[in-house]
């Protein structure tokens, strides 16, 4: 029976990175760098570099207009693409990609990276680049 019980990976994380993290944590708050699509209006959008973390696939099907797409996977290994003078709008389908992307950025010492609230889904759901004139009844 031993022979088919997994393997119990133990990964340690050393003293920087721990270090990094734990300033992280203590540092960030909840929303922080948090945008609803509600807060950008559509002018607005290309003043960010905005980043579709979504596999090529989704990407292809719909994408928030000039995003440009990284898989999830494959930003932090492919981050010297990404500019540092620039505002990154992140998302994925729903923010739990993009969050995971985000947060690995800002460790790396961007500190320009915002997050699209919800994603995709969310913004397409609360009228995409016309969200900020809905809500705000700037049309």
């Amino acid at each position: 029976m031993a022979a088919f019980a997994p393997l119990a990976a133990h990964a340690q994380a050393d003293k920087a990175t721990i270090g990094a993290l734990e300033g992280y944590f203590d540092f960030v708050d909840a929303s922080a760098g948090t945008l609803l699509p509600e807060q950008i209006p559509a002018e607005d959008y290309p003043k960010f570099h905005v980043l579709d973390v979504r596999d090529a696939a989704q990407f292809a099907k719909a994408h928030i207009p000039g995003a440009v797409n990284i898989e999830w996977r494959q930003v932090f290994a492919q981050r010297s693409k990404l500019p540092r003078d620039k505002t990154l709008l992140v998302y994925c389908n729903t923010s739990s990609f993009a969050a995971q992307v985000a947060m690995a950025l800002r460790l790396d010492g961007f500190e320009n990276v915002r997050l699209m609230y919800g994603g995709f889904n969310e913004w397409k759901a609360r009228g995409g680049l016309d969200a900020y004139a809905r809500a705000s009844g700037k049309r």
